[in-house]
Order: structure tokens, then sequence, then C-alpha cells
């Protein structure tokens, strides 16, 4: 199985304030995000861990220049004492419960493809390996952390009743609650490590920066450094629980269908259809409500589509394994995008020709895919609220 180490963590000085200094996963930022956080606070994170076009054509040497000089000027700390950090995020979704998800940051064993328990939960769309390995090369560091779901029964609770020291706390303008914390003591951090690291863990996101930490480490390895600190990767460990983890779907965008389709007519014989009416947010409860999916009218208007078992005899509880049957036969594009009305809107606007809003994948099928060692769709999942970047560094050189 594979090592989950703790680690001295290099740390945002006290003084400075840690919900000005951190940021979301670049992955989510738009180039407007990315700027109103660098003008929040001097030594926001995105400085280094979005270094932009416009910072000229040496903008990763120049973000590790950065980040060097924070250190030096003692804006970022090093711990003495090599430790986990549980990070824990409170929230109140938009029905008005309240949701926790509680976890560590710790360094994970980077295992090859196809070797080991660190396993993927779904396929991955290809991205450009350039950025986030060049970033890795001029900083020596892991900025930001992938999130990995642990198969180890009760180490949630583990994790929320250990030992703890605050280290920072901070609301966000979403208003979740961010609160990091190290944890005390060799003997709670040993049995920490023991629990872990008798069971796989899942990517639930991340798979883009575990595989850059394989092509590191594979660097590191070639250019005759054996063993080091590049054998592990940053990542924020959670149980795989209904109690630990909130997950919202990503919807499709659906473009590139032939002149003369009848989309209604082809998804019929896998739909049932009613007529939804002018889709808003409330139309994300009526899909959990009806049992169905929804698909998004030019005019803003929608059509539930609740599935016919018969049609999907075999298939996974995913309504995004349903979606790719229904269309397999069709000539299409689609697109992937959080949030009603950013697909209502892309849908209006004629950026997009139809839109379909999924469910979210109910937590027992994530487990039994980790189980069984299947693969999702590609953008199955959307787990919520995403860790900060910012909270904790961890060096790889």
């Amino acid at each position: 199985m594979p090592r989950f180490e703790p680690f001295a963590a290099l740390r945002y000085a006290s003084r400075l304030p840690l919900g000005e200094v951190t940021a979301p996963p670049y992955d989510v930022l738009s180039d407007a995000d990315r700027a109103e956080l660098a003008a929040r606070h001097p030594h926001n994170v995105v400085k280094v861990d979005v270094p932009v076009e416009q910072d000229g054509p040496h903008r990763y040497e120049d973000a590790g220049d950065l980040f060097r000089t924070w250190v030096a000027n003692a804006v970022i700390v090093q711990d003495q004492a090599a430790s986990y950090y549980r990070y824990s995020m409170r929230f109140v979704d938009e029905a008005g419960d309240s949701h926790v998800t509680v976890g560590l940051f710790g360094g994970l064993e980077v295992r090859a493809a196809g070797t080991g328990e660190v396993l993927p939960h779904e396929q991955t769309t290809p991205k450009a390996k350039t950025d986030r390995l060049d970033l890795t090369r001029s900083t020596g560091m892991n900025l930001s952390a992938v999130w990995g779901l642990s198969l180890a029964p009760g180490i949630g609770s583990a994790i929320a009743g250990a030992e703890a020291t605050l280290l920072g706390s901070f609301t966000d303008a979403a208003g979740v609650d961010h609160v990091l914390e190290r944890i005390v003591g060799a003997e709670t951090t040993e049995k920490l490590r023991e629990a872990i690291e008798t069971h796989p863990v899942v990517i639930a996101d991340g798979h883009h920066r575990y595989e850059i930490a394989r092509v590191f480490r594979a660097e590191r390895q070639t250019s005759g450094i054996a063993d080091g600190l590049h054998d592990l990767t940053l990542t924020f460990v959670v149980e795989l629980a209904p109690e630990h983890l909130f997950v919202q779907a990503i919807h499709r965008l659906i473009n590139s269908l032939p002149a003369d389709l009848d989309l209604l007519g082809t998804l019929a014989p896998f739909f049932e259809q009613t007529p939804a009416g002018i889709v808003s947010s409330a139309t994300l409860s009526e899909l959990i409500e009806r049992g169905a999916l929804c698909l998004v009218h030019p005019d803003g208007t929608g059509t539930y589509l609740k599935p016919r078992p018969e049609a999907f005899e075999g298939q996974r509880d995913l309504d995004t394994a349903r979606l790719e049957v229904a269309l397999a036969a069709v000539a299409h594009e689609k697109a992937y995008q959080h949030g009603v009305d950013n697909i209502l809107s892309a849908v209006v606007a004629g950026r997009a020709q139809y839109g379909v809003l999924l469910r979210p994948v109910p937590i027992a099928e994530i487990e039994r895919t980790a189980h069984e060692g299947l693969l999702m769709p590609p953008k199955s999942t959307f787990f919520a609220p995403k860790p900060k970047t910012g909270l904790v560094f961890r060096r790889v050189v």
C-alpha cells in the first residue's frame, strides 16, 4: 500500500491573514479571478502558483525566485518537525444542510501508473503538462495538493478526534469556514499513518498533479537521484465516506449536433420526457426528487429525462454513463461546466446548442467504483468545496 508520511511544511508566517494570501486551486481560476486575488494581498499565493503570460517568457523562473524571496524575508517559514496537518472545511449548502470535510495534508507516495494502490476514480481528459511541471522545477515545491480518498474505514473520525494545535482559520466569501491545525504527538501521528497506509487511496481531484509528480520523480531518477523528497507528493487525504464528502455534478454542454437532428426523439428510447418549464437553480432539487436529468433548451426551458431502466441494463448508477450511452450514435461535441446559471447562460446565448443538467454521483457508487477498480467517465464528480492553495507547501528537492 502507498506510504503517507508526515512532513515539515513551509507555511505563511502567522502574522499574515491566511484568508487573504490563500487562493482556490489554479485550475478553477479565471484570468479575472487571478487578477483579483493578486490585488488582494501583495503575498497572495497566485503570484507564484499561477504565473501569467504577461509576466514574460521567464515567468516560471521568476515565480520560483519570488517564492524564495518570500522565504528569505520570513513571509513563508518552515516548521522544524515533520507533522500531519489537519484541515477542515465547514459550510452550509443551498438546501440549508450543514457539512464538514476534514482530512490530513501529508506526503503520498508517487507510484508508477498501473502499479500500487494509488487509484484514479475517473477517466481523465488530456491536459498540457508543461505548466505544472515547469513550476515544480522552478520552485522545488508542491504548491497545491492532490485530493485523495482513503478506503481505511473510520479514518475520518480518527483524524477529527486527534489532538492538534491551531495554526490558522478564516471564512471565505462563499461562507466556508477553513481551519488548519497541526497534529500533536508522535504516537497519534504513527497511528494515523498506520491506518492510512494499510488501504488504497483513490484520487478524487488532482489526477494531473499526480501525473506531474510521476514525471518529476522520473526526471530526478534519470539524473541519478534515486530516493528523496520527490518520491512523495503533497496530498489531502479524506475518508471515502458520505459524512466526510460533498459531491456536486459537472454538467454538460452539447454542440456540433447534425442540423436535422431531433434530439428529443433521439433520446426518447432512453428517457421518459416531461416538460420542466423555465430552468433555475431549483431545478437541481427537482432532479433528485424525480430521479431524472434535465435537457436545457435555447429558450431557457427544460425537459426532464427520467432514465428507462431497460435501456441501461448493466450500466452503473451514473448520469454521465447514461448520457454517453444515449448519445453514442450521435455526432456531437461536449464540454463540461459547473453551475446551473453557467449552463443556462451558455445555451441561451447560443454558445451551446443544448445543456444537460446531471445529478451528483452517489457516494455509494464512488465507493463501489473504487473497490472494483473501475473508472467513471471524465468529469463525473466535483468534490466541493475545494481545498485552498497556500495553506501548506512541501519541498520536493
